[in-house]
């Protein structure tokens, strides 16, 4: 008999702190940038952001989204047979130790549980998921819990109008259980360094220095067309894999990087975009947490039910691109 991942809890978490567009103009002009409400809304769909505490690591946001996400399959972190953590702003320069091993020991989850990071940027989640579908159809874990994490207001350059309006911070996860029932459907993967430095973090760390911007940087107009190609072809080949048209899909969840990007993929799949959960006017870009948190958001809301089928994707940094098809 076949072995499938299925979905069994999400949960969520957003930082207190929350700025409108009006509050981040406001905070911006101290500095002497001058932006407004309307050129950021109209370019990107978004209204406003959540930003950490100083005090707030992206491990603690990941621990609130898991606990929540664990309360909802209705298990503790002491069944977890792996934990998969996909994030860009880890706890630790390096990426050392994995920000899932300080993850796991917050949870309080038992040291024969394994746990690994995932870095993938935006399309992080989609990267770690498919990760977790294929640990459990092969019968090495049982119980995973996957979280996308963020903090990415500690690597924007608030002098870069282009960058530093758009992404916020915040968590995501769900609780990946083995099931004889059909859950994830099918995934796909993909990536091109060759187009690494479109959207990228440029500075390396040698002898205690940072050579280069330790800040974002993105050529917005590139990744725009380049997102929107790759988003329609991994959506058709992902669709194709699992054996389902677009009409079939319930729920187009995607990474919620610009309303415009996903009215173009939802254009391009002949989707309407009644059948799109978007969460990108109140949580920014969140990169890696962005996908799991509006599918968090949809679950709770009522939005997604029980047996419907969704196609979540993302792409992001590297450049790197994904998608899975699954049945809630």
């Amino acid at each position: 008999m076949s072995t499938f991942a299925r979905v069994a809890g999400t949960g969520s978490y957003l930082p207190e702190q929350r700025l409108t567009n009006q509050d981040l103009v406001e905070r911006l002009a101290k500095t002497g940038l001058e932006t407004s409400d309307e050129w950021i809304s109209t370019r990107s769909g978004i209204s406003a952001r959540h930003f950490a505490a100083e005090n707030e690591l992206t491990s603690d946001l990941a621990v609130k989204a898991a606990q929540a996400a664990l309360m909802s399959a209705g298990i503790t972190s002491e069944d977890l047979d792996l934990i998969i953590l996909s994030t860009s702003t880890p706890d630790h320069l390096g990426g050392f130790p994995s920000t899932a091993c300080v993850v796991q020991d917050k949870l309080g989850a038992h040291t024969a549980c394994a746990a690994f990071d995932v870095q993938a940027v935006c399309a992080g989640f989609t990267y770690a998921l498919a990760t977790a579908d294929a640990f459990i159809r092969c019968g090495s874990y049982k119980k995973v819990l996957v979280i996308g994490a963020e903090t990415f207001s500690r690597i924007l350059d608030f002098q870069d109008r282009g960058t530093c309006v758009l992404f916020g911070d915040g968590a995501g996860a769900v609780v990946l259980e083995a099931s004889n029932e059909p859950g994830i459907l099918a995934t796909a993967l993909h990536a091109d360094g060759s187009q690494r430095n479109i959207l990228c973090v440029p500075g390396r760390a040698g002898n205690g220095e940072v050579h280069g911007s330790p800040f974002m940087t993105m050529d917005g107009q590139a990744v725009f067309k380049l997102a929107v190609k790759v988003l329609e072809q991994v959506a058709h080949e992902v669709l194709e894999k699992a054996n389902l048209k677009p009409e079939q899909i319930d729920w187009l969840v995607p990474h919620q990087a610009n309303i415009r990007i996903m009215e173009g993929t939802a254009k391009k799949m002949g989707m309407s975009m009644d059948k799109v959960i978007v969460t990108v006017h109140e949580h920014g870009n969140t990169s890696a947490a962005s996908i799991p948190l509006a599918l968090d958001a949809g679950v709770r809301s009522g939005q997604i039910q029980r047996g419907q089928h969704l196609l979540l994707e993302g792409v992001g940094g590297g450049f790197a691109w994904g998608a899975v098809a699954l049945k809630y």
